[in-house]
């Protein structure tokens, strides 16, 4: 039962952070909570802000089936491309079993893997890193310069990515989000933003030239220690790409759900890569 209580915060966390997300993107966005269905969709040019996720918990194969069929009606009304997001660990072992062909009769694909994480980890010791030095987001060519990263490492257009997050007050001011620096250049970014009594972490990036140096560790940690230190809070959950899973461990996260992410078998033309797990998490 541990397992499923800690997928269900996976999930919730999830519609919480991407509601107020996709509305700080657009006041209009649809942003619905249907039967066994969240709705979080902005219609970005950035595909993250348009997402759908299944939120029945125990679901066996016959509503898991529907549910799909449904999600996948709600992604063919948009104009932009998103994702389904179906936690695994929600499913009753036949629904588990049945999904990928549930899926693919529903018209869906399934573009890429990811896995929720949480833990009581707060608060942290003040990160360092000799290379880095870190700066808040406070300002539109800050925030300008964290979403490159992000589009850089998700493999979108840059364009893609400053349509998710150009013009945004609440980045500057309601998320604790950070660049690490090196030698004055933004390479890396993370954010932490509250949730129901959590810290969520989201939109961990690093410039693919600058992978493998440790500094999305770092700038997280940064990140989490900040929004701890502000909040009070002592819990934390993240959603992470397959390349940035083994890196939430080592700042004491563990894993709760797989995560599966699926789009529409036919993309309009205005989609974006099928593969975009970059090197870190989404919220991951």
């Amino acid at each position: 039962m541990r397992e499923l209580a800690d997928a269900t915060e996976s999930m919730e966390q999830l519609a919480t952070v991407w509601r107020a997300m996709v509305l700080d993107r657009d006041p209009r966005a649809d942003v619905r909570d249907l039967p066994g269905i969240a709705v979080r969709w902005a219609d970005s040019r950035f595909a993250f802000w348009n997402c759908v996720t299944l939120t029945e918990v125990g679901a066996d194969a016959g509503v898991l089936k529907q549910r799909l069929h449904e999600a996948a009606e709600v992604m063919r009304s948009k104009t932009r491309p998103g994702f389904l997001w179906v936690f695994e660990a929600l499913l009753d072992d036949g629904a588990r079993a049945a999904l990928g062909a549930a899926a693919e009769q529903a018209g869906l694909r399934y573009a890429f893997p990811g896995t929720g994480m949480a833990g009581d980890l707060l608060p942290l010791p003040e990160p360092a890193h000799p290379e880095l030095t870190f700066v808040r987001v406070d300002s539109d060519e800050l925030l300008r310069a964290y979403a490159d990263i992000n589009a850089r490492a998700y493999g979108f257009p840059l364009e893609d990515g400053r349509d998710g997050l150009a013009g945004s007050a609440w980045w500057k001011s309601g998320v604790f989000a950070y660049l690490g620096l090196r030698d004055g250049v933004p390479v890396t970014c993370a954010a932490t933003v509250e949730a129901d009594g959590r810290l969520f972490v989201v939109l961990v990036a690093t410039d693919p030239a600058w992978e493998r140096r440790g500094y999305g560790e770092a700038v997280t940690r940064k990140a989490l220690y900040e929004g701890g230190r502000a909040t009070g809070l002592t819990r934390a959950t993240l959603h992470a790409t397959a390349a940035g899973a083994p890196v939430y461990p080592r700042i004491g996260f563990e894993p709760n759900s797989p995560i599966g992410f699926y789009s529409l078998a036919e993309l309009p033309d205005s989609a974006g890569p099928a593969d975009p797990s970059g090197p870190s998490g989404l919220g991951d």
